[in-house]
């Protein structure tokens, strides 16, 4: 059959996967992906870093990048609407053992999320009820967000659409009043004028340690907009995917370059760049002097929000996933299984399990498992970014070969091949460039090691007379 013809999954089972989600649920669940304590917490130490003009430039440069992702996951998920999007598009289009290798990295980004942001929940609930137990909050999130998935996709895209408004109206209104303060619209508690863009200019200048911590800064700048490929995995749930998905991609990008690189701007333009750090959120430091009452209160809120977010959007990713490798019949046919709400429960528990595996690791041995998962986390989004471009280029090829007219698809990435050779090139270097950092280096190691495991079970699975059934 053509790659026009052929579906890329057998019916499930039992149930349906249920074509609920708009386009505005699919703009928030991917912006709640990737609005998260990457730009909350972390951003201030990729200030320290880089510099001011520095960060701003490896979040522009991981912007363009996004937006080659994107315009090749487009084209890919209009055609081809299916749930597990990355894992069915590289088995197609690349190799069945590429598929299951992207299926398992994604997977495992997401696991280990699961994990980071229970922890990280529990821990930020303590400034409110010291003597209670991180334990305890932990739970009482995981039970809230496996029940937010499990009883049917509205429901969950609802939940996440709400997260997600809470987190852009905050980063709204931080950028407009930390505006207002840069240009001296707006009073500062520590400072007889405004800082305009001295911060820019004082004190080592633009780059203050020079161009190459830039490059070094490009996997956490990847890993922060991780969550836009999401878009992807609810594809086969979205109402008429191609007339919402085109719209969630613009959307979603066109926001993610506002809130991102306006936000670094404003807290570069007022956090001297020795003073950023990871010890406090720099949001926080912010609001302290612009006067706003309440601000660690009200930001510990919001960051609890982005963290139940992010784990919202991940433990729907994972479940995917595994439904995805079921229907190829990579894993045991239960995890295909579906409900009469069209959700993959079977799924959803074992993916919240690995979460709790990743949350116990995170406890018990901070030094090994934990940072091996997180190393090779990290790098295994831009490996699957890597993915969807490669699956274009591949999928736009055997289509003019059979025959078809690109005039006929309904949504077309511009400018091929320069856009998914672009797009697969950018995440290569930023890959690579990590070995050279010795800060960043186990992540390469550990993710090239995790690829090739997997590449190695898949190929010992077909030896011995599978796929399962």
């Amino acid at each position: 059959m053509s790659a026009q013809q052929e579906p890329l999954h057998p019916e499930p089972e039992s149930g349906q996967f249920q074509r609920k989600m708009k386009s505005r649920h699919l703009v928030m669940l991917s912006l709640g992906g990737v609005i998260g304590t990457g730009l909350f917490l972390s951003s201030g130490y990729t200030i320290n870093q880089a510099g001011p003009l520095g960060t701003i430039l490896a979040y522009l440069v991981g912007a363009v990048i996004v937006y080659l992702v994107m315009l090749c996951l487009g084209e890919l998920s209009v055609h081809m609407p299916v749930t597990g999007a990355f894992h069915a598009y590289a088995a197609k289009f690349i190799g069945p053992g590429t598929g299951y290798m992207i299926a398992w990295m994604y997977w495992l980004t997401w696991a280990v999320a699961l994990g980071s942001e229970f922890t990280a929940a529990g821990l930020l609930m303590q400034r409110w009820f010291p003597d209670t137990s991180v334990w305890m909050w932990s739970a009482i999130f995981a039970i809230l967000v496996f029940l937010l998935n499990a009883f049917s996709v509205r429901s969950f895209a609802e939940a996440e659409f709400w997260f997600s408004g809470i987190k852009v109206a905050v980063i709204l209104l931080f950028i407009v009043l930390g505006g207002a303060a840069v240009f001296g619209l707006l009073p500062m508690n520590d400072t007889a004028s405004a800082p305009l863009l001295s911060n820019f200019t004082s004190d080592g200048g633009w780059f203050p340690n020079g161009i190459f911590p830039i490059f070094m800064a490009m996997l956490s700048v990847n890993f922060a907009f991780s969550g836009t490929e999401l878009i992807g995995i609810a594809a086969g749930e979205s109402v008429e995917p191609e007339k919402t998905i085109p719209r969630a991609i613009k959307a979603t990008v066109g926001r993610l370059i506002i809130f991102f690189v306006g936000t670094i701007f404003v807290l570069s333009a007022l956090i001297p760049w020795r003073q950023a750090g990871v010890i406090e959120s720099p949001f926080v430091v912010v609001f302290d002097r612009i006067g706003i009452p309440y601000a660690a209160d009200l930001m510990n809120f919001v960051i609890i929000t982005a963290l139940l977010s992010a784990a919202n959007s991940g433990l729907y990713a994972c479940s995917r996933m595994l439904w995805s490798l079921s229907s190829e019949r990579l894993l045991p046919p239960l995890f295909a299984r579906l409900t009469r709400a069209g959700i993959p429960l079977n799924a959803m528990i074992v993916s919240m399990i690995g979460g709790g595996l990743a949350l116990l690791s995170s406890v018990l041995a901070p030094d090994t498992v934990y940072i091996f998962l997180v190393s090779v986390s990290g790098f295994a989004v831009v490996v699957v970014w890597m993915g969807i471009a490669a699956s274009q280029f591949m999928f736009r090829r055997q289509y003019i070969r059979e025959g078809n007219h690109v005039s006929d698809l309904k949504y077309r990435t511009p400018l091929y091949p320069l856009v998914p050779i672009a797009a697969f090139v950018l995440c290569l270097a930023s890959c690579i460039g990590i070995a050279f950092d010795p800060n960043q280096s186990l992540a390469f190691y550990c993710g090239i090691a995790f690829m090739v495991l997997c590449y190695v079970v898949y190929y010992i699975q077909r030896k011995i007379g599978r796929p399962i059934k």
